[in-house]
């Protein structure tokens, strides 16, 4: 008798094109599993996103997990899951800081010596650790909902990728294959991604899927029953364009300069303009989907003067290069807007390297910024001036997560006082009050007490992400909420059980044959 511990089964989300809804259409399958009482994970073996977050890593020497960080979408994928998020979901990160180099974090921890191994040769090192994280995963769930990254059929990538259809035959997944329906060219973006994959990896391919699609499904016919003539695979759903589901986007700056929250985005009034300046390497932006989804509040990303000059508040997020980040603001001439804004006492808000960029000075005495993107740029030098800090960049990144609570505040930020949320730190920033300078006031402090927030006049600089992420605070700055998480994860697998037809999710779950 075999008394082996059961297997899961796996579903796999791949995807035509970046961008194509892999991501959106996991997190939902990771709540549709979980509400038919089955144990689920999220896996995606490689992850390239500035968008991370921090969760329990690998054991220490303590026998207490070290934490680390994995990226965004996983992190929802796990809560969507009703799992706790870790780093097996998400076995290798890879941040871009540059257009040709990338910081690699394996099971959560950074690996430079992986980082000078060119992108071929890396994927070799790369797999034995995402493949037995999926297998740990496998033994230790009912089923693994598993992203894929771009598109499978990248021919030439194919001997080197091991995000797709390696990890795909690996444990013999049921693959769905979604296209984005809105760009155009839907059906041959499917034919040719089917027809370019080597039979063994086309014959794990169960259905695809067609995302965004506005106007009557009817009209769709015969496309889909023609490619199924063609391929053998059936198109299993039609999943209308849904724009206001909740989750943010994982990649990039969503730039829907026309549109805002529930109330500006949907002809309501636009009662407060908040302007997040969008620099180059820009991190974290993930946490900012709130404000997105609040009525009356118009999100902007800035990316010159003219973009900041009627914003309410101004927000200086968190960057992967804080340094050339902020040469980059220089250049665009928006330091100077920043500190017109700043003067008028209006709301400016930094979180991370947003906080750093208004300090006093950037300190970098052993190269941690200027040697590891490989731009011409000074990392010691002059901040904005708005903040009364210094910081110091350490080798040792810090990571943590943790609650946070607000001492007495002023001005537009008075009704954050005394509020605790849950936030978490990503940073190689070390930052202390400059000791030349009239002290500003300390702002937010986590559990320990140390000071990782200060104030000074309409200026607020934190080192926790994760404000908007907390209802009371949206409800103390905004006198509104909007959907929690579970909510919006609960929405997902409704949407799916509205337009996926009935037994198609589960039959993904009978086993198939390679």
């Amino acid at each position: 008798m075999d008394h082996s511990p059961q297997r899961a089964r796996a579903v796999m989300v791949l995807g035509t094109t970046s961008g194509a809804g892999k991501s959106w259409l996991a997190t939902a399958l990771c709540r549709w599993y979980a509400r038919q009482g089955l144990k689920v994970a999220p896996f995606k073996a490689q992850n390239m996103s500035n968008n991370a977050r921090v969760v329990p890593g690998l054991l220490g020497e303590d026998g207490l997990p070290v934490m680390g960080e994995i990226g965004s979408a996983q992190y929802f994928q796990a809560l969507a899951a009703r799992c706790t998020p870790e780093v097996r979901h998400n076995p290798v990160l890879l941040k871009p800081e540059h257009d040709t180099r990338s910081q690699v974090v394996v099971l959560g921890a950074v690996r430079r010596d992986l980082g000078e191994v060119p992108w071929r040769e890396r994927s070799a090192a790369l797999w034995p650790h995402a493949h037995a994280a999926l297998e740990a995963l496998m033994q230790d769930n009912d089923v693994v909902v598993i992203e894929g990254a771009g598109s499978p059929a990248e021919i030439n990538l194919h001997a080197s990728d091991f995000v797709n259809m390696r990890t795909a035959l690996a444990v013999n997944a049921a693959c769905l294959l979604v296209s984005d329906i809105d760009r155009g060219g839907a059906f041959a973006h499917l034919y040719g991604t089917h027809q370019l994959l080597p039979d063994q990896e086309r014959a794990l391919i169960r259905g695809f899927v067609l995302n965004r699609f506005r106007g009557d499904a009817a009209l769709l016919a015969p496309g889909p029953e023609m490619l199924q003539q063609l391929t053998g695979v059936p198109t299993l759903a039609v999943l209308p364009m849904w724009r206001d589901h909740g989750l943010p986007d994982e990649d990039g700056v969503f730039d829907e300069r026309t549109q805002g929250g529930d109330g500006a985005g949907k002809g309501g009034a636009v009662k407060l303009h908040i302007a997040v300046i969008a620099y180059p390497r820009i991190s974290n932006l993930d946490e900012f989907q709130p404000l997105r989804n609040l009525p009356g509040v118009r999100l902007v990303w800035a990316r010159s003067a003219a973009d900041v000059d009627a914003a309410d508040w101004i927000i200086l997020p968190g960057s992967k290069h804080t340094s050339g980040d902020l040469a980059w603001l220089r250049r665009q001439q928006l330091d100077r807007a920043i500190a017109r804004h700043a003067a008028s006492g209006r709301a400016l808000l930094g979180i991370c390297g947003g906080l750093q960029m208004l300090g006093e000075a950037l300190v970098d005495p052993e190269g941690v910024e200027a040697t590891s993107v490989g731009l011409n740029v000074d990392a010691n030098g002059p901040g904005l001036g708005l903040l009364p800090l210094v910081t110091r960049f350490e080798p040792q990144k810090l990571l943590r997560p943790g609650r946070s609570t607000f001492a007495a505040l002023q001005g537009p930020w008075a009704s954050l006082a005394g509020l605790t949320f849950e936030g978490y730190e990503i940073r190689h920033g070390r930052t202390t009050l400059h000791p030349a300078m009239t002290p500003g006031l300390d702002a937010l402090h986590n559990a320990e007490g140390e000071v990782i927030g200060w104030q000074q006049g309409s200026v607020l600089g934190l080192y926790a992400h994760g404000l908007f992420e907390s209802p009371e605070v949206l409800q103390a700055l905004f006198g509104a909420g909007c959907r929690t998480l579970d909510a919006v994860f609960d929405g997902l697998a409704d949407f799916l059980d509205q337009h996926v037809e009935a037994g198609v999710l589960k039959q993904l779950l009978q086993p198939i044959h390679p």
